[in-house]
């Protein structure tokens, strides 16, 4: 998240747990940025995710308020585990919080959900007799 962003040092730390908690949980990559895209916000969102050490494995949330703009970008390994559907859940939620007024809540539950959606199930084997 870029400096100036408007959130307290305890809001930060919020967004900064809930980005590593979400890495633990699914092994991708999460990065947020909160504030003005500089030109159209999908196209600004995805050179934001370009620029990441590993956009294949990331996930970029880019909200701009001023625009009432909300982008989820994917890298190419990470939109193998999270469907169209689930991001679209996930967004609906961030927007229902950005809707009153609360973006750190957003944030923190629009990354959890997207990790939980992108989580890998875990393999069942049957036993052998």
């Amino acid at each position: 998240m870029p400096a100036g962003d408007g959130f307290s040092p305890a809001q930060r730390q919020r967004i900064d747990r809930a980005i590593r908690e979400a890495e633990t949980v699914c092994r991708f990559e999460f990065s947020v940025y909160v504030g003005d895209a500089e030109d159209e916000p999908r196209a600004f969102a995805e050179r934001l995710h370009g620029a990441l050490v590993a956009p294949d494995r990331s996930v970029l949330l880019m909200v701009d308020p001023s625009q009432r703009a909300l982008e989820v970008v994917t890298g190419a390994e990470a939109r193998r585990e999270l469907e169209d559907g689930e991001v679209a859940l996930a967004v609906a939620e961030m927007q229902t919080h950005f809707a009153h007024q609360d973006l750190c809540v957003g944030i923190v539950r629009g990354i959890g959900m997207l990790a939980e959606h992108a989580r890998k199930p875990p393999t069942l084997h049957a036993q052998e007799s």
